[in-house]
């Protein structure tokens, strides 16, 4: 089949490669200039199947409502807030319940296991070498982050995740470079996960899905899906429309925009994230893989020869516009833990601080398969966890679009999840 994937970022890049594996005729179009440039290009990186969680659980709204006034708060409200975005909280906040989130965890987490083997196993075939490092450690500074931390750790145990308990002396066993003066209670090492770069792997997978002849076409915006074919799409500056037998639309928040016209109403977000990455200054005070500060809800990346520190999750406000004090958590979590460990001077154009958005639906899971109507497929609506979703969604549509089973249990990522 001739089809198109609509967005280069991880999700649309991972898309067109299976796609064109399965044989078919793929072309991409993106609207920057670029691969990986919007939600892929500085994320954590954390891959860490069994913390992949829907952020309406239990207790949330409580949470939320709680670190409003938080200088270093985790979650920030932008306001004023659009009325889609109250709209939005609002299909959240009924997500919450218990009944809801188990079963919403129970799928993402199937998906998340699911695209970890396919990552691990597409990175061997193809012999793609990318920064990553193995090991994943939530850091406990306190009884009161033990405690907010064991429903985290009961649900590691019923998903079959290998963890270790331990003091702080073990922890900087394993991580060295830890601040001798930052005071802790201990840590959650997670040995089977990993730290990897998103970008990287991204540009990777693009120049292997280029060599089995899919075609990349950049600052090509789509402005609409014709309504009788949606796998007939136009491009901005183009006066005749593109034909396909299908479209996979991977476009994340700007789904929704091409969905609307017609008639598919999707409840998705723009969640902001930042991160700052700097080289690293002396390896020997460095991280040597990924760290979760459970309080700030911030983590700390090895990636190759810099260090990541991402975090925040931002509702409201415009991706122009950078929060100051948000961007200083982030510094200061890095100073607690691993002073002297980058080069976070301004000096020159080393330093990367960036602001990325999550397109976030309010329940959790993605919307993997038929949007109902002719030719036009989804992969959207990942959230915070793209990075770690991504090569098991693009399989899974790869094999909808194609006609086959998929190889894991896909109930609970159509749109009928959704409700009218």
């Amino acid at each position: 089949m001739k089809v198109a994937v609509i967005g280069a970022g991880i999700v649309g890049i991972t898309t067109a490669w299976e796609l064109a594996r399965d044989g078919h005729e793929v072309t991409v179009f993106e609207r920057r200039g670029a691969a990986a440039e919007e939600s892929s290009f500085a994320n954590a990186g954390v891959l860490a199947p069994g913390y992949v969680t829907p952020w309406a659980a239990p207790g949330m709204p409580r949470k939320v409502l709680g670190h409003l006034l938080s200088r270093h708060a985790p979650v920030k409200l932008r306001l004023p807030l659009s009325a889609s975005e109250l709209r939005w909280m609002w299909k959240w906040w009924r997500a919450c319940r218990l009944e809801t989130y188990l079963l919403n965890r129970a799928r993402m987490q199937r998906l998340a296991f699911y695209s970890r083997e396919r990552l691990h196993a597409l990175t061997a075939e193809r012999q793609l070498e990318y920064d990553r490092s193995s090991g994943y450690m939530v850091l406990l500074r306190a009884e009161k982050d033990a405690k907010m931390i064991e429903p985290g750790l009961q649900m590691l145990r019923d998903a079959g995740v290998k963890f270790h308990q331990m003091g702080s002396d073990e922890a900087r066993k394993i991580e060295p470079a830890l601040n001798p003066d930052t005071p802790f209670l201990g840590a959650v090492h997670l040995p089977d996960d990993e730290v990897a770069n998103c970008r990287q792997f991204a540009l990777l997978l693009k120049a292997e899905a280029q060599s089995l002849g899919v075609n990349f076409e950049f600052n090509r915006v789509v402005t609409h899906l014709d309504k009788a074919h949606a796998a007939t799409l136009s491009i901005a500056g183009e006066a005749a429309p593109r034909h396909f037998d299908a479209v996979v639309l991977c476009a994340g928040v700007a789904s929704s925009q091409l969905l609307r016209p017609l008639g598919i109403n999707i409840p998705m977000a723009a969640v902001y994230g930042y991160s700052v990455s700097a080289p690293i200054r002396e390896p020997v005070n460095a991280p040597r893989s990924a760290l979760m500060d459970e309080r700030y809800k911030v983590a700390v990346s090895r990636l190759g020869n810099r260090v990541r520190v991402a975090g925040s999750a931002e509702i409201g406000g415009s991706p122009a516009h950078k929060s100051s004090s948000s961007i200083q958590t982030l510094y200061k979590v890095l100073q607690d833990w691993f002073p002297g460990a980058a080069n976070t001077s301004h000096a020159g154009a080393s330093v990367q601080e960036w602001k990325g958005v999550r397109p976030m639906l309010p329940d959790g899971p993605p919307l993997l398969g038929a949007s109902g109507r002719s030719g036009l497929w989804l992969n959207i609506g990942h959230g915070s966890s793209g990075w770690a979703l991504s090569c098991g969604s693009a399989r899974v549509v790869a094999d909808l679009v194609t006609g086959k089973n998929p190889d894991i249990d896909i109930d609970g990522f159509g749109l009928g999840r959704l409700g009218p």
